[in-house]
Formats: C-alpha cells, structure tokens, sequence
C-alpha cells in the first residue's frame, strides 16, 4: 500500500506526482502545500536541476529529492500487444503515465516512418545511405514498441473523483489522433444506465455529450457510465476484435476485485485465441 504515484510520461519535460493523504504524514505533507505554496486544486509544476534542486521560481518552491526506480508489476506493459488497465479509485494514477508514454511513443514512431519515406523520396539516389538508416530507426522503434492499442477502464464511487485527473483525461484524449486508447469511466454510486431512475440524467448526458463534447459528470470529453462494468462481456469483447494477441491485464486498487479479473483472465485464455495475462497492485 503507498499513496505516491508517478502520472507524468517518460516523454515530459516534468515529473507529475499524484498522492493521497492516506493517513499522519500525508496529511501533513498536504497542510504544508496548501498553506505555503498553492491551494488544493491547483496544479503547480517544479523544474529541476542536475543536482535535484528545485530551480528559481518567482514564489520560491521546496526542495525535493527523487530517489528509485523502484520496481511495479505494470513496468513491462511494453511487452503485449494490447493493454487493458483497469483502476479502482485513486488507483487509475499509475496507468495515466503509460497512456501518455504510449501515445508519445506511437507518435514518435509515426513521424520517424513519414520522415524515412519523404528522405527515401526526395534523396534515393544521391543519399541512400541517410534514407536506409532513417528507415531502420523507424523500423526498430516500432519493434521495441509492441504495444498497438489499450483500454482503460476508471471505476469510482465519488464523483469528485474525477477532477483528479480532469486535465490528464482531456489530455490524453487530445493527443489520441488516431483513437488508439479507448477511455471509460464508471460511476458505481449511481444506478445503471438502463434503470428507470436514471433514465433522465442518461439522456441529458447524452444530450450535452453529443452537442458539446463534454461529459456532465467528469467535465471531461470521456463519457461517464453508470454501476459497474460488465468484465466478462469487456473480455469477450477486446478478445474478439483482438484474435491471436497477447493482452496485458493491469490491474490497481482494493483486492476485491483482482480475483474476478484473475479467473476471467484464465478462462478467456484458455477459450479464445487471445492470450491474457494478468497482473495486480493493490493501492
């Protein structure tokens, strides 16, 4: 169990860190933020130097030391074809670093490919050997990444919540060109969306989603559902539109959940042509 999560991509020029106040010192390590540098809802970045100083700011900023890396069962995500990362609460934190460092990955690939093809083009006689070695960077960067494709499932009882990662979500989405990650936040706290209760609020949803982009419940532009997801019906899913590919199952928060994902993740593998593989964290 720790409260600290790292949310920021290896790609950034920063380092972005999500923590909940889990008990005596977290609670004080909040107190001494809010009351000396920002309020509670505020983002608010620091820069290091190559000694791990914070750099100058015009409101001075604490000093913080960085010490790891530490291992974590989601560290080898590069190693399957699709992903599907399920967080319970506080425990979407570690997954919104691999969403972004695979988003920032496809988009490095994609433009040393269009970079090797416009070289290969304009110079194919007169500089073959800059076009080939474009080419084989383009090639081995999409090797070492394996990973095509990833679901991300949020489920939560609060609705507050999901200001956590208000700005990350919508982020996410922005940079996701190509629809290469699919977003879905549950709200288990309300009853589901077919129930005659909240039949109205369904259809308002749908309603503000479809003509602003923008989801009433988050305040972001992935749609909210509502009760729980159905795991069995989401692994026959991904196992039908991904035949023949390795899936890597991550999963964080209470240990109420694992055991269900565990057995589904079994007995998929062994029905499908999909192979799941499964891995927990608890938060």
């Amino acid at each position: 169990m720790h409260p600290f999560s790292i949310t920021s991509a290896p790609g950034d020029d920063y380092l972005a860190v999500h923590i909940r106040t889990n008990g005596d010192w977290t609670q004080e390590l909040k107190r001494i933020f809010v009351e000396n540098y920002f309020s509670p809802h505020m983002n608010r970045r620091t820069s290091f130097s190559e000694l791990g100083a914070a750099e100058p700011r015009p409101t001075p900023a604490p000093k913080l030391l960085v010490d790891g890396p530490y291992g974590a069962p989601a560290q080898d995500f590069r190693n399957y074809d699709v992903l599907l990362l399920v967080g319970l609460g506080i425990g979407a934190t570690p997954f919104i670093s691999i969403l972004k460092d695979l988003l920032n990955n496809i988009k490095l690939a994609d433009e040393l490919m269009d970079l090797a093809m416009e070289t290969t083009q304009t110079s194919r006689s007169e500089d073959s050997a800059n076009s080939f070695s474009v080419s084989t960077a383009s090639s081995n960067r999409k090797r070492s990444y394996r990973t095509s494709r990833a679901h991300f499932y949020w489920v939560t009882r609060e609705p507050m919540s999901f200001e956590w990662f208000k700005g990350v979500m919508n982020e996410v989405a922005e940079m996701d060109k190509k629809g290469v990650i699919e977003l879905h936040n549950y709200l288990t706290s309300v009853y589901e969306e077919r129930d005659a209760r909240t039949t109205l609020l369904s259809m308002v949803q749908a309603l503000n989603h479809a003509k602003h982009g923008v989801d009433i419940v988050s305040g972001t532009r992935v749609r909210t559902h509502f009760a729980r997801p159905n795991w069995r019906e989401v692994f026959t899913k991904i196992a039908a539109k991904q035949p023949n590919s390795t899936v890597g199952v991550f999963y964080c928060g209470a240990p109420t959940l694992a055991k269900e994902l565990k057995n589904l993740s079994h007995e998929m593998s062994h029905k499908t042509s999909t192979r799941f593989h499964f891995h927990k964290e608890y938060f």
